[in-house]
């Protein structure tokens, strides 16, 4: 918290001394607390951390909210044959989305309005949470398509997951910033990077490109906070190292590496064709809004992972750019809230939530265009899946809640 005083020549004795006031001066209690006030927002114009009126990042929100609704429209274009095949209703993707996003929106305004250090005392406890509820999938989770990935909760299932990226952002941003003078010794190194590893390992058991990303917004957070780079290089060939003994564990991830380098050799390379077909047929412009073919039943569950493919046969490279734009401005703005963060913690949340949107982004767009094996990654805000875009919002009001503290 910044102190507030009063330079010298201007500074007030005794019974004036709090208000600026002459001495011998008196006022009414409202008329000092109102004074009090004023004295201590005006330097340099700040506002006190949890008071005065909001000033987000408006191009920052903007462009949430733009993703948020051009997903809308994209989704229902992408889903709309096959919730009419599968539940007789062409709104069926688009209505369950359509809940989580509001639900996701209220969230996010809820936790921009509040002050972003009153959720350190709870970071703890939603890493907790993460690892049991990351066991609980292991033991009791629901299966969908081969993968199991789910928890239900009567008639509620999400994805503990998706959850778990917020929560370790939070986790990972409190534990980096108390032990951020030595950051440059190698024991810190390791000490706060063993917590991520029971996460990392309980959710890449069935989810390897989550655990990925888990992963890489660890490394990102100690990157930002660490004063030395040479260190980064082992940590580097240790996660090369982890990756491979995932690989190895389970033979259907091999097999993704054969399919990646010759998908029309397999069976399982269908989607990856299928989805290139689509790339492929969009061109510069796209067949129109709602206009895919390869959406017909061709390209399975076109509504997930491989929704950018359908993006760029409707609306072709001009499209697919536009969108790929607003994703970039979304980075650049979190890129500037932690620069300017009023704190180290500020600063730990948005590099976080930039180092997720950044690694996300990039491996379902490789993904998608085959330039790295498929990995049943989601677009954010445009991607089926409603447990995903309730907590990448949430994700967003957080990083709103530090831009709003930001000069």
């Amino acid at each position: 918290m910044p102190k507030y005083t009063l330079p010298d020549e201007t500074r007030p004795s005794r019974r004036g001394r709090d208000y600026g006031m002459p001495f011998g001066y008196t006022l009414s209690e409202e008329a000092r607390r109102a004074s009090r006030r004023t004295s201590l927002h005006s330097d340099a114009g700040e506002k006190p951390w949890g008071h005065g009126g909001k000033r987000y990042d408006y191009t920052m929100l903007a462009v949430v909210l733009l993703l948020v609704a051009v997903g809308l429209v994209l989704l229902y274009s992408t889903s709309a044959y096959n919730g009419q095949v599968k539940f007789h209703d062409p709104y069926y993707y688009l209505k369950k989305q359509g809940f989580a996003t509001a639900l996701g929106l209220a969230g996010m305004f809820f936790v921009a309005g509040v002050d972003y250090h009153k959720w350190v005392p709870l970071a703890n406890l939603g890493y907790l949470t993460a690892v049991l509820l990351s066991v609980a999938v292991i033991f009791v989770g629901d299966e969908y398509n081969g993968s199991k990935r789910w928890l239900s909760l009567g008639p509620v299932s999400f994805q503990p997951s998706e959850f778990a990226k917020v929560a370790l952002i939070l986790f990972l941003a409190c534990l980096v910033t108390r032990n951020v003078k030595t950051m440059g010794k190698f024991k810190t190194l390791v000490r706060v990077m063993v917590p991520v590893l029971p996460i990392v390992a309980l959710v890449g058991a069935s989810n390897l490109s989550t655990a990925i990303i888990i992963l890489g917004i660890a490394a990102v957070l100690i990157f930002v906070a660490s004063p030395k780079y040479v260190q980064f290089i082992a940590m580097a060939a240790a996660a090369v190292g982890f990756m491979g003994v995932f690989l190895a564990l389970e033979s259907y991830r091999l097999e993704r590496l054969a399919i990646w380098r010759h998908p029309e050799q397999y069976e399982k390379g269908y989607q990856t064709l299928q989805g290139l077909y689509a790339i492929g047929s969009g061109g510069l412009f796209g067949r129109g809004l709602g206009e895919s073919v390869q959406k017909l039943g061709f390209l399975p569950e076109a509504q997930n992972d491989m929704i950018f493919s359908i993006i760029c046969e409707e609306l072709g490279l001009v499209g697919a750019s536009f969108i790929v734009l607003l994703f970039l401005i979304l980075i650049w703005r979190f890129f500037v809230i932690a620069t300017h963060a009023k704190d180290l913690l500020g600063a730990l949340i948005a590099s976080g939530a930039m180092a997720h949107m950044m690694i996300q982004v990039i491996l379902n767009i490789a993904v998608v265009t085959n330039s790295i094996p498929n990995t049943g990654i989601t677009l954010p805000f445009i991607s089926y899946g409603g447990t995903s875009v309730l907590f990448l919002l949430l994700e967003m009001g957080l990083v709103l809640s530090v831009s709003n503290l930001v000069k």
